[in-house]
């Protein structure tokens, strides 16, 4: 791959998971400053969960059929732009909803075009392709820095629970809507097809739940995506509750730890299994809920630290093996379709039961007292981490792991 183009696919994957980062943090703190509560905020972030739900068909209805990717990208990310500094003016929770469900439905289908259009370039994307997936990562961090240490330092207050953050993110998705016109071209995979609904949602991939182990997996990602919601709509307001400065700052550190993981897993990968490396991860979830839940942030601060780290372990380990275990797993012909459909169901069914389960959640945990609006934390992430350990010990019992020489399936 000439250097240029890798030099191009890294803008394009670091400005991609920045616009997400911008926004996506410290929202839950935004919305519940002006004013929302917990059912508003839990139903405001399902709509990347839906987002994620539809994206299969805009990007197969479009980029598959009739137009060259990184022109659809460049399309959506301008549409997206102003539909995010439009939303940084709604104040009104309806109105905010569907908003954010109309930009999360022009979102999501980039993220499986940025990974199209790099693997079109690519001869070896098993080797060449991590490469440029983690400068998305450092996209995260960086917009991460920026919202919650280099704007305080220079405006000389906190933007965590300003509408700024989202107005970051338009001109984030300004500058890649614009900068995707310069990508190397990605034309339709399909011109002329029509795929159907069943192969847009990866739907294809049920009938591989026949095996049960399969079965379980899938499930068992659906269930666990429950409790995962509550740290992705609720950790930022918590730590900035709890009185932590420059927390989205700090959340950072979760992606740095994701990036060193990510080095790691063939290490883990090869000594460890699936199996135990799915159980792994979520106990690593349900060990962040429990730090979470007993620290503060005076003399146990170390332990919200703790939690933060542990983003790595979450993410990798549950995530991305995952996704190496349905690669192999699964026939060569439907690895696309399988890939899919594990996505729907995490991202979008497993993540949008959670993301309203959260919203009702910290309602029933809020308290009012001498004017001020406080929540009784504690309670909000042992039930996430009770949550998280019953579906860890459901898959232990009955998920089989694969023999050690897996190998995918033709």
């Amino acid at each position: 791959m000439p250097a240029g183009t890798r030099i191009k696919l890294s803008i394009m994957m670091f400005l991609q998971f920045s616009i997400w980062g911008a926004w996506y943090v410290t929202m839950g703190t935004y919305l519940l400053k002006i004013g929302f509560d917990g059912i508003s905020v839990g139903a405001s972030y399902s709509t990347v969960n839906w987002g994620a739900i539809f994206a299969p068909i805009v990007a197969g209805m479009l980029a598959d059929r009739f137009f060259s990717a990184q022109k659809v990208m460049a399309v959506l990310h301008l549409i997206g732009a102003a539909m995010l500094w439009w939303l940084s003016t709604v104040t009104n929770p309806t109105e905010f909803f569907w908003m954010l469900l109309a930009y999360a439905i022009c979102y999501m289908p980039t993220l499986g075009l940025a990974n199209a259009i790099s693997f079109h370039q690519m001869h070896d994307p098993g080797v060449q392709f991590p490469a440029i997936r983690v400068m998305g990562t450092l996209g995260w961090i960086a917009v991460g820095l920026l919202i919650g240490m280099v704007a305080p330092a220079v405006l000389g207050h906190s933007i965590e629970d300003t509408n700024l953050p989202l107005k970051l993110g338009a001109c984030f998705s300004l500058a890649l809507g614009l900068f995707a016109f310069a990508l190397p071209d990605t034309p339709p995979g399909n011109p002329g097809e029509r795929p159907t609904l069943s192969q847009l949602f990866g739907l294809e991939t049920i009938a591989l739940m026949k095996d049960r182990s399969f079965a379980i997996f899938i499930l068992g990602s659906l269930l666990i995506s429950i409790p995962l919601s509550f740290y992705y709509n609720f950790a930022n307001a918590f730590l900035n509750e709890s009185g932590m400065e420059n927390a989205a700052a700090k959340m950072t550190m979760g992606q740095m730890s994701e990036v060193i993981f990510l080095v790691l897993i063939p290490v883990f990968f090869v000594r460890l299994g699936v199996k135990k490396m799915l159980l792994v991860g979520m106990g690593a979830w349900v060990l962040r809920y429990l730090l979470f839940a007993f620290g503060n942030n005076d003399a146990l601060v170390f332990m919200y630290y703790a939690g933060i780290i542990l983003h790595g372990v979450c993410f990798d380990f549950f995530f991305v093996t995952g996704q190496i275990y349905v690669d192999k797993a699964v026939p060569k012909a439907l690895r696309a379709s399988a890939q899919g459909f594990i996505h729907v169901a995490t991202y979008g069914a497993g993540m949008l039961i959670g993301s309203w389960a959260s919203g009702v959640l910290v309602d029933n945990y809020t308290v009012e007292a001498n004017g001020a609006t406080s929540h009784l934390w504690q309670t909000i992430w042992i039930i996430p981490g009770v949550m998280a350990f019953v579906v860890m010990v459901l898959f232990m019992l009955f998920f089989k792991d694969p023999p050690n020489n897996l190998t995918a399936r033709q």
